[in-house]
């Protein structure tokens, strides 16, 4: 019998065989050549609209028009600041997963706080060594990124880009191809030995020809004449910060005199070494808070799909791209400056070319694209009370110096107060256990002294929330930003509209990293392959981009993802 079956092996293959050979192979896997997110960092959903009188019909109308947008997109989780909003668009996670609680964090076991893509283990390319040492080690979760690596045998190529170095690298993620972010010593985009020995030719050669010299070469003048700006502020007021070097936060700014360079100023950068560049004679650093920044940063994401050929070589790619100077320009002058709409309308245009090469270069339609923030941000101080609106700055630092004497008062001399920071109390424990005091009793005491200062609208002890579960309010957005690890031991809640202002008593610009809308509310757009023009009002998060991104890809979501894909714009 066995020979029989053997034997009758062949004759069976044979006569299968001219049939098989006709039949069509598997069909490949529907996906995009090329996605591209998109992260504005400190954008506030309102901005769409507010300025859309003065953008162009190819950037955010462009998204908008042919896109879909989801209109009630918040975070669900504090602090609102760029490395958790980065990281929870990429993972799908909030910070109580992805353990990216804020963009600093006081590590109890070195008494020292760390920065969120920290890391003295990478060495610097192509830059200054303190920019340089940077990876996204403390991230603790895989990103969307990753996950198309590992779903195509990283056939895929994912890289990131953004001036700002968390804001490239969270994106990217571990098993990324590339990470480039920008140095402001040098006007070059820089990368770690996490990444790479050295830098590619085509960027090395990018950054020879002294692009951020040449955009400060000129003054920063309005794109439109400044009496069209009827959206903002008028040009001079208290609130709004200056330039080192300027008597007035007023146009036009001298960016070739701020910057310690001349209006005929050439490009600086000739490194003959691309590994160890010379310092140029300007400022370059300037760059981050004006448009031009962002700009920059478009010239170096369009070079990047063009030397890698980002969607063009059969296999799914993916751009984390990140724009980063509405955020210092935002911060400086605030969310109803000049300055602050300038700096969008400029975006826009930047938009604009980077939709427009790749319909280009990838082809229409065959790129999927989402546009989203980091998170928002506060109006002004300054802003709030000149209009009797309620609002205002609270000194963290003057909290901490507060809360350490009355610690002292209490229970004797001692550094009772390690930290405060995020918004958030990190107590001397150590020092708590020699004196014998109870470390959820003296977290209560804590919590009601802060409670006591001004501004303040509500205390919760670190025991209470790894003891609790909230699915509303404010206990959900302090649950959802709480890794026992790394927070501290009491986190604080300002009242609506007050803001920590690190330079108290002087209020200067804003900021953000409140649970209240202000800093919650972003846009989502999405745009390109596969989307249906529409807009829905369902209340989502930000930790649903990397799920619904992951539907669209038929891959494995983010290792610690908790979003859920997004059923209207994917059409199921």
């Amino acid at each position: 019998m066995k020979k029989l079956f053997a034997a009758a092996l062949p004759v069976a293959a044979l006569l299968a065989g001219p049939a098989a050979a006709h039949k069509p192979g598997p069909a490949p896997v529907p996906r995009p050549k090329l996605v591209v997110g998109i992260v504005v960092d400190q954008m506030r959903y309102d901005y769409l609209y507010r300025y859309w009188d003065k953008y162009g019909s190819g950037g955010f109308r462009r998204l908008l028009g042919q896109g879909f947008s989801y209109a009630s997109c918040h975070y669900n989780y504090v602090p609102t600041y760029t490395g958790p909003g980065h990281s929870c668009v990429y993972t799908g996670a909030p910070p109580a997963v992805s353990g990216i609680v804020g963009n600093n964090w006081f590590v109890r076991e070195t008494g020292k706080s760390t920065y969120v893509t920290e890391d003295n283990t990478v060495q610097a390319v192509g830059g200054s060594g303190a920019a340089g040492q940077q990876s996204p080690r403390h991230l603790l979760t895989t990103t969307i990124t990753d996950e198309l690596r590992l779903a195509t045998n990283f056939q895929s190529k994912t890289i990131g880009v953004c001036i700002k170095d968390r804001g490239s690298i969270l994106p990217a993620g571990h098993a990324a191809s590339a990470a480039y972010w920008y140095d402001g010593t040098n006007g070059a985009f820089i990368s770690s030995t996490f990444y790479t020995p050295a830098l590619p030719g085509w960027v090395g050669k990018f950054n020879a020809a002294g692009h951020a010299a040449a955009y400060l070469s000129k003054p920063w003048n309005t794109l439109l004449p400044i009496a069209e700006y009827t959206e903002s502020s008028p040009d001079d007021e208290p609130w709004e910060g200056t330039f080192k070097g300027e008597d007035k936060p007023v146009f036009p700014h001298d960016l070739p005199v701020l910057s310690g360079g001349s209006p005929t100023v050439k490009a600086t950068l000739k490194a003959t070494d691309e590994t160890a560049p010379k310092a140029a004679a300007q400022n370059l650093d300037l760059i981050r808070s004006t448009p031009f920044g962002n700009s920059l940063t478009a010239d170096f994401a369009l070079e990047t799909i063009r030397a890698e050929q980002l969607g063009q070589r059969g296999a799914t790619d993916f751009l984390a791209l990140s724009f980063s100077c509405t955020d210092y320009v935002g911060h400086q002058f605030g969310t109803t400056a000049i300055e602050t709409e300038d700096t969008y309308l400029r975006l826009d245009q930047d938009l604009a070319r980077l939709l427009d090469y790749l319909d280009r270069a990838v082809g229409k339609d065959q790129a999927l694209v989402f546009l989203t923030a980091d998170h928002a941000a506060d109006q002004a101080p300054g802003f709030l009370q000149a209009h009797r609106l309620p609002g205002g700055g609270v000194g963290p630092g003057a909290m901490r110096d507060s809360l350490q004497r009355a610690l002292v008062r209490r229970h004797g001399p001692g550094a009772w107060v390690l930290d405060y920071e995020n918004q958030q109390a990190y107590l001397n424990r150590p020092l708590l256990a020699q004196k014998g005091l109870d470390l959820a009793k003296t977290q209560d005491e804590v919590a009601e002294i802060l409670l006591r200062m001004p501004h303040v609208a509500q205390t919760t002890t670190a025991t209470t929330l790894q003891h609790g579960h909230w699915s509303e309010g404010t206990g959900m957005y302090q649950e959802n930003g709480f890794y026992a690890p790394r927070s501290g031991d009491v986190l604080v809640v300002l009242e609506p509209g007050w803001l920590e202002a690190y330079g108290y008593p002087v209020v200067k610009g804003t900021t953000h990293g409140a649970s209240w809308a202000y800093d919650t509310h972003v846009p989502l757009l999405f745009w390109g392959w596969g989307v249906k023009h529409g807009e829905s009002a369902a209340p989502v998060h930000p930790v649903d981009v990397a799920p619904t991104v992951a539907q669209w890809l038929h891959i494995q979501e983010p290792s610690g993802c908790t979003g859920v894909p997004l059923r209207e714009v994917l059409g199921r």
